[in-house]
């Protein structure tokens, strides 16, 4: 059953089956399309942090600017949604190239501080060119796509449409994630050095990598976007990396559908804990202490043990061990 469950087709299968559950456990289809927006940014965020090593509080950049560039590609230039989406995963594309061609040239803590240090300041340029952002109050009015020449006002229908998208490009990032590009990531993240004597082109990846990142994290930006009716300020803040890191932690790195995993949870339980406690962020920092000191493997490495105890020859053990060679175990 482990190996099963290792299975890309097995994995898209479960991201399918997330989309016909969600509308059958939850009441609103608002909360239903942000869990699918949210797993695409956090999916993703782990091509960067769980394939290729890097921590970046850079990815609320994106999402803001494919915020903005929906809102103002719908409100000034009347194109539709279809055509506002590729024009959007260009700008993310474009400018995750740039942020990251400059941040990989340190490592390390010096690489993180970068990525915040301009995720600072795509906020304050958005904060001060309100003419195009809205500034405090965001840009308004942002519409829904049209389908047969009306609008998708009902959340449940905006919710397919959603779902459709998030279907196609979480194939799309499954497929770079097993290509050789996505398994020379996985190298680099082991061992930079051994890949780069080996003579792949190590930064040239990385920022292949930042590229692919920002054009999909832009695209949920726009969908959220649309979603709300709004693109807010809040969408670029440095708080929206953090959410999105939280999510791929929570869910469990190097797997692109636990981030998936890891949005629905980090979301539903919100919505839950907020209508009970005010304070439930602090909820949420004794869950990640738990996660980082007994389940480094996220939400989806619990899923693992539990296939592992349900197999005859797991015998209890986690997949982690049963890879360990036999003299390595007391």
């Amino acid at each position: 059953m482990t190996r099963l469950l290792e299975r890309p087709l097995v994995h898209f299968a479960l991201a399918a089956a997330t989309v016909l559950v969600l509308p059958l456990v939850l009441r609103s289809g608002t909360l239903a399309s942000e869990i699918l927006i949210y797993g695409l940014a956090a999916a993703a965020c782990n091509l960067l942090l769980g394939y290729t090593g890097l921590l970046s509080f850079g990815q609320g950049i994106f999402f803001g600017l494919g915020s903005y560039a929906a809102g103002l590609l719908l409100l000034r230039t009347g194109w539709p949604a279809l055509a506002v989406l590729p024009a959007v995963a260009v700008v993310g594309a474009a400018t995750a190239t740039a942020v990251g061609w400059l941040s990989i040239r340190r490592q390390g803590v010096y690489f993180v501080m970068l990525t915040l240090a301009f995720s600072q300041l795509f906020y304050f340029l958005a904060y001060t060119f309100s003419d195009l952002t809205g500034g405090d109050n965001g840009l308004l009015n942002v519409p829904r796509p049209m389908v047969g020449g009306k609008p998708l006002s009902d959340p449940w229908a905006y919710y397919a449409y959603v779902a459709v998208l998030f279907l196609a490009l979480f194939a799309a990032l499954q497929r770079v994630a097993l290509s050789t590009f996505g398994r020379t990531l996985l190298a680099i993240r082991d061992n930079e050095a051994r890949a780069s004597a080996i003579g792949f082109p190590v930064r040239a990846f990385k920022v292949a990598a930042f590229a692919i990142s920002g054009a999909v994290t832009a695209l949920a930006g726009a969908l959220h976007a649309m979603l709300i009716g709004v693109a807010p300020l809040s969408n670029i803040e440095y708080h929206t990396s953090e959410t999105l890191l939280i999510m791929t932690i929570i869910g469990g790195a190097a797997n692109l559908f636990a981030s998936v995993l890891g949005a629905a949870f980090y979301l539903i339980a919100g919505d839950l804990l907020s209508a009970i406690w005010p304070r439930w962020l602090l909820l949420l920092g004794v869950l990640l202490v738990a996660i980082a000191l007994f389940m480094q493997r996220g939400l989806w490495g619990l899923i693992e043990r539990a296939a592992a105890l349900a197999t005859r020859g797991g015998a209890g053990r986690s997949p982690d061990e049963r890879a360990a060679p036999e003299e390595s175990r007391p």
